[in-house]
Formats: structure tokens, sequence, C-alpha cells
């Protein structure tokens, strides 16, 4: 029999080469949680445990993957975003915790408004697994939430992940660089996304199990026009914002002051750049 800390160890053995000591630890445990369905506390307490014979299997197959620097994500087929949990695959990006940090200023924004009754609609740009829009109609069950995404493969896993947490969003295929949005006349108080923003720079820069296994046209954009989705979402943003509605936009830390100068050349107002947790510029605020 093999102990919780024996698994520890052939984690830390088998993917030193892939990832850093913190990060095979963290991997280590989210694998044993899923596998054993013991919770994180108790498998901290107590290493010595035994593991079953069973569930060693699983997870040996699971480490043989990662050694190929497959996201664990991927793996489990399943991830955790602003308390929910959301079905991955590699036709969807894996949620980021930044990216948390942005739904929770979209929420802050109404926060003094939840008591009018008046629902606010909302539109998320690029949706994915359909983190952001999901995350945002749970904590706000009376806005109106309208997602697109030009990949039908990742709004048929948003569309499962919409119903696994029991909320209701309209999901849409277009493509925001060239769309065809039949929506008549609607209009939106608050527009959101997370656009493609990698250049082949950052690329560079990039662990394999980003650059290898996401959807390469949720990440990257071309190094001529690193801005391209932004000017496209201010333009489409002018026309279906609302009068002083909102638009937020997560970023490429490299070009927080570009993206804010082109928003305000689009005629934008009351800009704000906002850092994320790792103190880099990450995300942008602007008003119609």
């Amino acid at each position: 029999m093999k102990t919780i800390k024996d698994v520890f160890l052939n984690f830390q053995q088998g993917l030193i080469e892939v990832y850093d000591t913190r990060e095979i630890e963290s991997i280590a445990l989210l694998v044993l949680e899923e596998i054993t369905g013991t919770s994180r506390a108790q498998i901290k307490a107590f290493p010595e445990d035994d593991v079953p014979g069973e569930a060693l299997e699983k997870i040996q197959s699971i480490l043989d993957e990662l050694k190929t620097g497959k996201p664990v994500q991927y793996i489990l087929g399943s991830t955790e975003f602003y308390g929910l949990n959301f079905l991955v695959n590699p036709a969807t990006l894996i949620p980021r915790p930044e990216t948390e940090e942005l739904v929770e200023w979209v929420l802050e924004s109404q926060k003094s408004k939840v008591k009018s009754k008046k629902s606010v609609s909302i539109l998320d740009i690029g949706t994915g697994s359909g983190c952001i829009a999901i995350s945002i109609k749970k904590n706000l069950p009376d806005a109106v939430v309208t997602a697109i995404d030009i990949s039908a493969d990742a709004l048929h896993t948003a569309r499962q992940n919409a119903v696994i947490n029991d909320v209701e969003v309209s999901f849409i295929q277009d493509d925001i660089l060239n769309t065809k949005f039949e929506m008549g006349n609607s209009k939106f108080d608050i527009i959101i996304s997370n656009p493609p923003y990698v250049t082949l720079e950052d690329k560079l820069r990039m662990h394999q199990n980003v650059t290898n296994f996401e959807p390469h046209t949720a990440l990257f954009v071309p190094a001529h026009d690193p801005l391209v989705f932004y000017k496209a979402i201010a333009d489409y943003a002018l026309t279906r914002l609302n009068k002083n509605g909102l638009l937020f936009l997560e970023i490429n830390e490299s070009f927080g002051k570009e993206t804010a100068d082109l928003l305000t050349v689009k005629g934008f107002t009351r800009i704000e750049l906002r850092k994320d947790m790792s103190v880099k510029d990450r995300m942008v605020k602007a008003v119609k």
C-alpha cells in the first residue's frame, strides 16, 4: 500500500521537469481530493493514511498525462471559478483567478442598484466555458445575461455549465470581429469581455501547458495588432450600451495605458485601470 505522503513524493519526482514545487503540491492535492473524495484538510492532516489500490491506479494514469504538460483541469474535466464548478476541455480556456477579480468588480458596480427592481442587461463577449456570464447570473439572479463565442464547441460546454449551475443565460455563436449578432434593438447596461490578448512575445514566456493545450483562438493576437479585439469590442459597445452603460475588460498587463487611451479616443469616459492580485494592470472599466 502507498500512503498520501508517497503520492506527493511520486508527483514531486514525476513533475519536477514540468512545474515548480509549489505547483506540484497543489496539483497533487487537487488530484487526491478528486479521486479519493477526501477533503483537503484531511489529506494535509493525515499524510500517513493509505490510499486504496483502485485510487492509486487512477492517480498514476493522471500523473502520466500530467507529465506531457496537459493541464490538470483538462484531465479532471472540471475546475472551480468564483465558488462554482465548471466543466472545461480543450475547446475552452481554463478560467483564471484574475478573471474572478473582474467578475467581482462587475458585481461591486451593481451593489447600490440591487434594491431597485430594474433588471440589468449584461453581455459577455467571448464566453468560453461561460464562467463570467454564469457567475454573474448566479450572483445577480434578476439580471438578463447573454453570452457570445465564436466556437460552437465552447458554447456546448458553456450551456452544460449553465445547467450544472442552475442559471439561465442566452448563448449565441458569433464572431465579434465580424459580427452578425442579430439582436434587433437590444441594448445592454453592461458589456464584459476577457478577449484574446496574448502576443507571440508573451507566448515565449508562457508555460507549455497553456501554449500546447489551451485553444489558440481564445488566447493569441497578431503581433502587429495586439488590441484588435479591444477596438472591435469598443466599437460594438458604443452602439449597444445604454447611456451610462459600463464596459469591463480584462487586458494584457503590457498594454494597460494603450487600452485606456484607445477607449478615450473612442469617446468613453471615467476610464479606470485596475491591478490584479499580482499588482499587474489587468482590467479596465469605462462608461459610455
